[in-house]
């Protein structure tokens, strides 16, 4: 059985620093949905898809697809750059009405455990570098990691806080969570 693990957190705290770390520590990641929606519709000239109508579909639909294709056989453990819950925060931090759909898919994978109870939440940095994809203050990040927060927590997550430092750092840390959770459920552990 898999074990999927999201790492989350404000916009421009790390994330994708770490999750590099953890890939070239053998783990299987999958990138985060959002980012690569905006990056098709940037592409295809649309400047701030986040407005759209349809951006939460099309994150919760490329999140689906790469929860159902991510894992090859012999993977014990994925970790996810976000999942449906963040996206749920999402929409709600951008005042976009929930869907059924979105509901549903957010039901799913709480009701089905899709992944891990345990989710890395990815401490602000104290400032967001712009992107493309990224323009945020870094005042409305941190209101946007606490309703990532209160989200994951209303769905009964545990948060386990990765606070602002080195790369490596906060890498060992997520690592050891994992190879200590691992640990605990083995038999005879």
């Amino acid at each position: 059985m898999i074990r999927r693990y999201v790492l989350t957190g404000a916009p421009g705290c790390g994330k994708t620093s770490i999750l590099r770390a953890l890939e070239e520590r053998g783990y299987a990641v999958v990138a985060e949905a959002a980012t690569d929606v905006i990056a098709a519709a940037q592409a295809e000239g649309i400047d701030e898809p986040w407005q759209s109508a349809d951006f939460i579909g099309k994150i919760i639909d490329l999140q689906r697809r790469r929860q159902r294709n991510a894992a090859p056989g012999d993977v014990a453990v994925q970790v996810f750059d976000r999942s449906p819950i963040c996206t749920l925060a999402l929409a709600q931090f951008l005042g976009h009405p929930v869907s059924p759909c979105w509901a549903e898919e957010v039901e799913r994978v709480t009701r089905e455990r899709v992944y891990e109870p345990t989710v890395f939440f990815v401490r602000p940095v104290g400032f967001v570098a712009p992107t493309l994809a990224r323009r945020i203050s870094y005042e409305d990040s941190l209101i946007f990691a606490a309703r990532h927060e209160a989200t994951y927590r209303a769905y009964g997550f545990e948060l386990v806080d990765v606070p602002p430092g080195a790369v490596a750092q906060r890498t060992a840390l997520v690592h050891g969570r994992i190879v200590g959770l691992a640990n605990a459920f083995r038999p005879g552990a």
